[in-house]
């Protein structure tokens, strides 16, 4: 097994089994309506459809999205937040944050506790319920398919003109998408070898070309074996993996663990010759402020050395 230099701890999936995305992108003319909006209290449309109040500032914000937390506080809004989820573990500073449970069906009672101006949600269909009895409740709730990294820009610019702070918005977007570009700059040309992304083995999925890690796999000079399923993961059998035979297995701790302690994997080469990367979760599954130093972690896996 090949470990990229990290410890063997838990890893959370929770956001890997969605099956239908709504995907919703402002346009420029769409953020430049943000803008007006802050000043004179008007609202925008969340991935659900619901209207989103954007007029003062919020000042006691719940996240329970690990992607949006991590950006908040990488816009310097980390002292407004009152709760997260239990999963929120980046920057160190959040786990000081209170935990308030799950991000998917989350416990609406214990976040409506903390009195909240704002909650941020995941919007997948599970978080429909909740996010209706947050509006119901009166407390201005944002609802977001962060699943593409055109998906991450896309917040950061939208909790920009919410934090009324546009411009340290504009500088986190740039600053990451010129890591992506650079990343991609120094793998283009190279070999680009197959890799199958294991997230979870009962029922086996992976990750589909929906998803922001197909999109980093590329970034880093890989191709993704699964890239033919549309949506951001799908269940496969281990024989489909078998038959297409990929280069390398990406895996977290436990899954790394679960494939070679499982006599069923040696179908698989790559599982039978223990080319198993192992990744940080924390940093390669999360579309947020670190996505960049994601991308490099994986190319210099598929390409040693190729970025510093």
């Amino acid at each position: 097994m090949l470990v990229a230099g990290i410890p063997l701890g838990g890893v959370s999936v929770l956001f890997f089994r969605s099956r239908s995305f709504l995907c919703f992108f402002f346009s420029s003319l769409a953020l430049a309506a943000c803008e007006k909006s802050s000043r004179d209290g008007a609202a925008v449309r969340d991935d659900f459809g619901d209207p989103v109040r954007i007029g003062a500032a919020p000042t006691r914000i719940v996240s329970l999205n690990p992607a949006t937390t991590e950006i908040l506080f990488t816009l310097g809004a980390g002292s407004r937040l009152i709760g997260r989820t239990k999963y929120d573990l980046w920057p160190d500073s959040a786990k000081l944050i209170p935990a308030l449970g799950d991000g998917i069906r989350p416990n609406v009672e214990a976040v409506l506790g903390t009195h909240p101006d704002l909650v941020i949600l995941y919007a997948s269909q599970d978080n429909r319920p909740a996010a209706e009895r947050f509006r119901s409740a009166g407390v201005n709730t944002l609802s977001l398919k962060v699943d593409h990294i055109a998906d991450f820009r896309r917040t950061v610019s939208l909790l920009g003109a919410i934090l009324h702070d546009s411009a340290r918005a504009r500088i986190v977007v740039d600053s990451v998408q010129s890591t992506l570009d650079r990343v991609q700059a120094a793998t283009k040309g190279s070999s680009r070898p197959t890799v199958f992304w294991h997230i979870w083995d009962a029922p086996l999925i992976t990750i589909g070309a929906g998803s922001f890690m197909n999109e980093l796999v590329d970034i880093a000079g890989a191709r993704n074996v699964y890239a033919d399923i549309k949506g951001p993961s799908g269940e496969i059998s281990l024989e489909d993996v078998a038959r297409r035979d990929p280069d390398f297995i990406l895996a977290g701790p436990i899954g790394a663990r679960q494939i070679e302690s499982d006599s069923r994997w040696r179908i698989v080469r790559a599982a039978r010759d223990r080319k198993i990367f192992v990744v940080d979760t924390l940093l390669v599954a999360r579309p947020s402020v670190r996505l960049g130093e994601a991308a490099i972690s994986l190319a210099n896996l598929f390409h040693p050395g190729t970025v510093r």
